[in-house]
């Protein structure tokens, strides 16, 4: 059995008090076979990948991080829906019902969803099959997701060793799997952004409150401007008790202690350890306020840029509940997306930029400042599962160039992504490598997620993923395209996913309904889309 590491137990506690699971998309044309051979063929893939064959144990005094346990994939992990209607605005509102859920980690961290026959379809096939992982974001990040994705759905299965790179190039969310699109629609570099949770919570996620930083999606609130304590959270490094390096993707071993024996043993040894974990903390924090002195002297020096500016909240970042939830889905060729200087990531940035602002303008809104919370890859971390960050890019509201409205959200990632991938922001986190899990799930417990934030990362989500080449295949059928929808928060009541796959990119869309007419706002996006030649000019 194998502890949580920090950011993961804290992604675990947060979908105990808000739904953050991440929701993979693929589309696939109509299989010939039988519902039950389908069923049977996805079982037996399933039993194959490691991450699917666990379920969480929490510790019940709370002194001990949650342990993965071993838990074999059953049929019942895998629905098959009947819709009255099966056509795609029904699959839609499906697909948002579905995002209002959340699974149980103790009970199984994924289920897998089946819609057959889908007709009318933004593809030219007669019948479609959609295929929706729904994951915790406690078990894998966005690159995670994306990874297992691929491993369910390779026309030639290929598991990959323990501890080796993702097979696919995308980086899906927080959450995010692989690399996010580049100008070429092939793998590009981490920094461009990636998916994470839930609602984000990004994967693929949506908010950030400072905190730990595996929940940043979580409340749009940038952490170098909003920690609640001394000490800024972050993802933990190697060093972190309890878990086990290399942890990843090994399968559980059959012959261990009981999972009670071994919540037990482990709470008794966090007990005794506690003294030592604040110690630890305290030195650890010690260390991070002197970074944050060097970081802020590094950028007063102009030797790295300012860290994002934030933003007031607006007209999308309230009221605290969701009401509800709508999906929108744009399939394009990714040629669209192809445009000389600038990433898919840009480009979509650029298109989100142009429609929100016309979205808020036609009802009546004042719209001087846009800003949208991007979620960036790090290096994966030995025995941590969830590695993101999330940046706040400027969406250059106001700019009439397209041309122009591009390059500057360009420049305005690339500084962001400097920033972040600077030493001393590691330094600051390193904190919570020792945090004692006991002060952590207070923290998680305690912080106020349901109340908006006076200064917020963005306005929206958007993340972006390259899921890699469209070789997949469900029940002998090829794979269309996919899709993907940070989960929304009382922050974030509008968020984006950009997917490639193969030779389309999908930007989807999910949304509040009582805050964002989606059908309006997918109307002002898919003019922008119409647009985008013009930044080849």
């Amino acid at each position: 059995m194998i502890s949580l590491a920090a950011p993961d137990a804290t992604m675990y506690w947060l979908s105990r008090r808000t739904h953050n699971d991440q929701f993979l998309l693929y589309c696939f044309a109509e299989s010939t076979r039988a519902d039950g051979a389908l069923r049977a063929e996805i079982l037996q893939r399933c039993a194959a990948v490691p991450e699917l064959g666990l379920r969480l144990h929490d510790d019940p005094t709370g002194l001990a991080y949650p342990m993965w346990i071993p838990a074999e994939p059953t049929a019942e992990h895998i629905e098959l829906h009947r819709l009255p209607t099966p056509h795609w605005p029904e699959l839609r509102a499906a697909l948002g019902r579905l995002t209002g859920t959340g699974v149980d980690a103790q009970v199984s961290p994924w289920r897998l969803h089946i819609f057959r026959g889908i007709r009318d379809s933004p593809v030219s096939d007669p019948q479609v099959t959609a295929v929706v992982l729904q994951i915790s974001h406690a078990l894998v990040d966005g690159r995670g997701a994306s990874r297992i994705a691929r491993d369910l759905f390779a026309a030639e299965p290929t598991p990959s060793e323990p501890g080796s790179a993702p097979v696919s190039s995308g980086t899906e969310c927080l959450s995010g799997a692989g690399e996010p699109l580049s100008q070429t629609g092939k793998p590009g570099t981490a920094a461009d952004g990636y998916a994470g949770p839930i609602g984000a919570e990004d994967s693929e996620s949506a908010e950030d409150r400072s905190l730990p930083r595996a929940s940043e999606p979580i409340s749009g609130v940038d952490p170098e401007r909003s920690a609640p304590t001394e000490r800024e959270f972050a993802a933990p490094g190697d060093s972190e008790p309890g878990t086990v390096p290399g942890a990843d993707r090994v399968p559980m071993s059959q012959g261990a202690r009981p999972p009670g024996v071994s919540v037990r043993l482990a709470a008794l040894r966090a007990a005794v350890t506690l003294p030592a974990g604040v110690a630890r903390t305290v030195r650890r924090g010690v260390t991070a306020a002197r970074a944050r002195n060097e970081l802020a002297t590094l950028t007063a020096t102009g030797r790295i840029p300012p860290p994002g500016p934030g933003y007031a909240p607006g007209p999308l970042n309230g009221p605290a509940e969701v009401a509800g939830h709508a999906v929108r889905m744009l399939v394009c060729p990714a040629e669209a997306f192809h445009v000389p200087g600038f990433s898919v990531t840009v480009v979509g940035l650029t298109a989100v930029s142009i429609a929100l602002e016309r979205y808020l303008l036609g009802r009546g809104e004042d719209v001087t400042r846009l800003g949208a919370q991007v979620p960036m890859a790090l290096p994966p971390r030995r025995g941590v599962r969830n590695n993101y960050r999330s940046l706040g890019v400027d969406l250059a509201a106001g700019e009439p160039d397209a041309r122009r409205r591009a390059a500057a959200i360009a420049a305005e990632l690339s500084a962001r992504r400097e920033r972040a991938r600077h030493p001393l922001l590691d330094a600051q986190g390193a904190v919570d490598a020792v945090l004692p899990p006991l002060l952590l799930r207070r923290d998680v417990r305690d912080y106020p997620i349901d109340s908006t934030p006076e200064q917020i990362t963005g306005h929206t989500v958007v993340s972006s993923v390259n899921r890699g080449p469209a070789d997949l295949t469900f029940g002998g059928a090829p794979v269309r395209f996919t899709g993907g929808f940070p989960a929304l928060g009382a922050v974030m009541h509008l968020t984006h996913g950009i997917h490639g796959l193969g030779e389309t990119v999908t930007l989807s869309v999910h949304a509040d309904p009582s805050v964002v007419d989606p059908d309006i706002y997918a109307g002002h996006l898919r003019d922008a889309l119409r647009e985008l030649p013009a930044l080849r000019d």
